[in-house]
């Protein structure tokens, strides 16, 4: 029976040395050989999620210690992202799930896991949200790791680096509706939107309505009708807070208006 015991040790700590190996084979990171098609995938859904029993404890990595942010509800930061693909996938992330480069994802060194986070590309103004379960990146002038697949969508594969902006989404804990189901729910009582501008330039359309949506920390969007781009601001759920918002717009965009579409 001893011997038993003894051998089955040494057949999971053989195990586990050669998933090490294995984790590490590629002595540089590189992107999956055959791709699948990517354009399905969409941005992840968030919503309220208790933090995990794994990757939340303050931890030091190469001689320096981090620390992690578990009461934080608001950030933004500005910095480098890069990306992480074969070297890692299929083995556990730091909050103990499965690292897939074909899922949206992501890895941060201080937010709590899992966290969602919105995504900037400052060179193209591309837009995505991530679901943070790893840890990472520990190099300097970066912020954010991210799956291949998010990478993918925000252009920055093949430079392997770029300059982002990432915005924390929080809920409150009584909060467990996702931010889909809040958006469903509140088109029932109808929705308005504010439209400010009218331009002929897809470049304009994109520069404001990325400007908007930093300055008033709501969605915008804008919607072609032939050679026209027409800029709205909304969709909002209450009138008062559409009232008070065309206030401040029509400071900047004096000829802005209420579309109000009843469900």
């Amino acid at each position: 029976m001893k011997n038993l015991i003894l051998f089955s040790l040494t057949c999971i700590l053989l195990s586990a040395c050669s998933n090490d190996r294995e984790r590490y084979q590629y002595h540089d990171d590189h992107a999956p050989t055959a791709i699948p098609p990517l354009a399905h995938i969409e941005d992840v859904n968030p919503r309220y999620e208790p933090q995990s029993r794994g990757g939340n404890k303050d931890y030091r990595v190469r001689g320096i210690n981090y620390k992690v942010w578990r009461d934080i509800t608001e950030l933004t930061e500005t910095g480098g992202a890069s990306w992480y693909g074969n070297k890692f996938h299929g083995h556990l992330t730091s909050n103990g799930e499965r690292y897939n480069m074909f899922a949206m994802s992501a890895a941060h060194k201080n937010l709590p896991l899992p966290s969602y986070v919105q995504v900037t590309n400052l060179a193209n103004k591309k837009q995505i949200i991530v679901r943070v379960n790893d840890r990472g990146p520990f190099h300097k002038g970066r912020i954010i790791d991210l799956s291949y697949a998010a990478a993918k969508k925000l252009d920055i594969i093949q430079a392997g680096t770029g300059q982002v902006e990432i915005k924390l989404i929080h809920f409150p804990e009584h909060e467990n509706t996702s931010l889909l189901e809040k958006q469903q729910n509140e088109s029932i009582y109808g929705t308005f939107t504010i439209q400010y501008l009218v331009t002929s330039s897809a470049a304009k359309a994109t520069q404001l309505s990325n400007q908007l949506t930093n300055k008033h920390n709501v969605a915008t969007f804008f919607e072609q009708k032939n050679n026209l781009y027409y800029l709205r601001i909304g969709p909002l759920n209450s009138e008062a807070k559409t009232e008070a918002l065309l206030k401040t717009i029509k400071k900047e965009y004096p000829k802005a208006y209420i579309i109000h579409q009843e469900p």
